[in-house]
């Protein structure tokens, strides 16, 4: 260590490091009077920032979940710390400078809603105690759950320790964001995303690392937040794949926030409308306890839930088993409008038909040039390909040589179309990729979302149907029932109770599971079928499983070379895109640890040798298939 950068080379700080003759960028996790190194040691040569943004707590948390996901350090570490700009440090140390101490801690937590639920004021007192309950909560239809979040944390600030907060999407980041303002006051926490830009983000970062507030909430780029005397960890909606990094080492906010409570003895909260088996199997081993409302009081909270697809209705109505909007869906939609209240269409796919067939043979249609999807932008509009853009105007069937074209899929906005048709002089709204809607008016209208996007109410809707259920149940995915649920359920959640009006229909058969565990409103006996059938099947999250994509040759190097466990079964190879192939490593969960780490050894011996193919590793991916 040079003299010169004595003061300012603390633990945390950036720093610049002379490394195969480069200069590169590292972090000062510790120092030590002797390194035990017998060889001669380079002076490091520059600290980057005095600013210690790494806290120790966070590197720890870093390399566990590099250990965890068989990644680096360094990946992780660049995900948990944002890029350093330099105008806002000078900023924050000149307003620290000049500024007081910060607001008091709120006088006590407030607990409107937890009451619904039978342990709900344990939790909040056993968070005001400073203990670490941990819990899985399923939230009542219509719960106002920012509220409940913003309760928790309340109680937590005023027991002394701070909160991380993740939600899935900068919508939900808004709603929970008012709600803390409301329980905690100005100046109590920060939102961090990667939506705000490189300096309101680090702005809020140090200002969670210098211990101004006490509470950060965010998207996933808030789980490795710093927040001194960690007291809670909570997501919201843990079965969205947004949690999910798509950068290396592919880690989950869920995973990463119960690491995180682990390792400081803080509280955890994973919440929904529905559970995913992950969440599941923490209640079944016991490391959390359910929080949820008696069977009462959901009956009373719900809407008024019923399926096309079951023999009654279909007895009143034969076509129900094939049409779009069979007639109880219709009837539901005009009934609720002609009383004056807002209508909710789920459609799972956006545009207007993204997928089209030949009309006379249904062979789908493909773009002559790369073999694509065809798809139609619009009623006047000209076939064109999803993958390469190329219009199709000249399509001709290769099978029959047709040239007209059907819909094989509709979208959110010819479905918007076919109800503004249906229901002249009504509004008809949509909510998708384009144009997400946060909010909409109370009165009559229809509002065509696809899922993930559907808007809040005022007072709620009075009619919610889900259409084209077929979508999310058929997919080829290990998670297709899970997620056919959770979609329902959070749309179904926007609806009024059924004492005022509310009401729910769903376009799908009332004998299939997702739909059983929608009409009772009962995620919790979803989540722990979905969870004893993949134990029966070896899927996870009963096991722990990696993929391995790559070239085939460089798949099988990584293969040959890492010391899997005895115990390791090896599934494939399958086709990947391109011309890659993946293979599935599939051990019990107790060999996940030395799973991660033949991995994380045989690809490190890989990039030792310079290995011109890349591999990816994925540890316990969210797609099997």
């Amino acid at each position: 260590m040079p003299a010169e950068l004595d003061a300012d080379a603390v633990p945390g700080v950036r720093v610049k490091v002379r490394f195969a003759g480069q200069l590169v960028d590292g972090w000062l996790l510790e120092r030590a009077d002797d390194s035990g190194h017998t060889g001669r040691l380079a002076y490091l040569e520059k600290v980057v920032s005095p600013e210690p943004v790494l806290a120790p707590e966070v590197a720890r948390l870093a390399r566990t979940v590099a250990d965890r996901y068989a990644g680096s350090l360094a990946d992780v570490l660049r995900l948990a710390v944002p890029p350093r700009h330099a105008r806002v440090e000078k900023d924050v140390r000149a307003r620290a400078a000049a500024d007081g101490p910060g607001p008091d801690a709120p006088d006590g937590p407030g607990a409107d809603g937890w009451p619904d639920y039978p342990a709900g004021p344990a939790l909040l007192r056993a968070l005001a105690d400073g203990r670490a309950p941990r819990a899985v909560w399923s939230a009542l239809p219509g719960e106002d759950w920012p509220a409940r979040y913003a309760e928790a944390v309340a109680a937590t600030v005023a027991g002394g320790r701070g909160a991380v907060l993740v939600v899935a999407d900068n919508r939900d980041l808004d709603r929970l964001d008012a709600a803390l303002h409301d329980a905690l006051g100005p100046g109590r926490h920060v939102s961090l995303s990667a939506a705000l830009g490189p300096a309101r983000r680090y702005r809020a970062f140090l200002a969670a690392r210098r211990g101004d507030v006490a509470v950060v909430v965010g998207t996933r780029a808030a789980m490795f937040a710093p927040v001194a005397r960690l007291g809670l960890v909570a997501i919201w909606d843990d079965g969205d794949d947004l949690h999910a990094e798509p950068r290396a080492p592919y880690p989950h906010a869920r995973e990463v926030l119960l690491t995180r409570a682990q390792l400081a003895d803080a509280a955890a909260i994973v919440g929904g409308y529905t559970r995913t088996a992950e969440a599941q199997l923490l209640v079944e081993t016991g490391w959390a306890r359910e929080v949820v409302a008696d069977r009462a009081t959901v009956r009373a909270r719900m809407p008024a839930i019923a399926p096309t697809g079951d023999d009654p209705q279909l007895a009143r109505d034969p076509g129900a088993a094939t049409a779009r909007l069979p007639s109880l869906a219709w009837t539901t939609a005009r009934e609720a409008l002609r009383a004056d209240l807002p209508v909710l269409v789920q459609v799972p796919r956006r545009g207007y038909l993204p997928s089209v067939a030949c009309a006379e043979c249904r062979t789908p249609a493909r773009c002559p040039h790369c073999a694509g999807p065809l798809a139609l932008p619009s009623a006047e509009g000209t076939p064109a390909c999803r993958w390469c853009g190329r219009v199709a105007a000249a399509y001709a069937c290769p099978e029959c040589g047709g040239r007209r074209l059907r819909a094989s899929v509709t979208g959110a906005r010819r479905t918007a179309e076919e109800l503004g048709r249906a229901f002249p002089g009504v509004p008809v709204r949509t909510s998708g990729r384009e144009e997400v809607l946060a909010t909409v008016p109370g009165g009559a209208g229809l509002v065509i979302a696809t899922p993930g996007a559907e808007p809040v109410a005022e007072g709620g809707f009075g009619a919610v149907l889900l259409l084209d259920s077929w979508a999310l149940l058929t997919r080829a995915d290990l998670r297709a029932g899970e997620e056919a649920l959770r979609r329902w359920l959070a749309a179904a959640a926007l609806a009024r109770p059924a004492a005022a009006g509310g009401r729910v229909v769903v376009v799908a058969d009332g004998a299939l599971a997702p739909v059983q565990a929608l009409l009772r409103w009962d995620a919790g006996w979803f989540a722990a079928r979905e969870l004893a059938e993949r134990r029966e099947l070896g899927f996870p999250p009963a096991v722990r499983m990696a993929s391995v994509t790559g070239a085939p040759a460089a798949v099988a190097d990584l293969l040959a070379e890492a010391r899997l466990p005895a115990e390791a079964e090896l599934l494939g190879p399958v086709p990947a895109d391109g011309e890659r192939e993946r293979m599935l490593v599939r051990v019990p969960r107790a060999w996940a640890a030395a799973l991660a780490d033949a991995l994380h050894s045989a690809a490190g011996v890989r990039a030792a040798r310079k290995a011109v193919d890349p591999v990816r590793l994925q540890v316990d991916p969210l797609a099997l298939f």
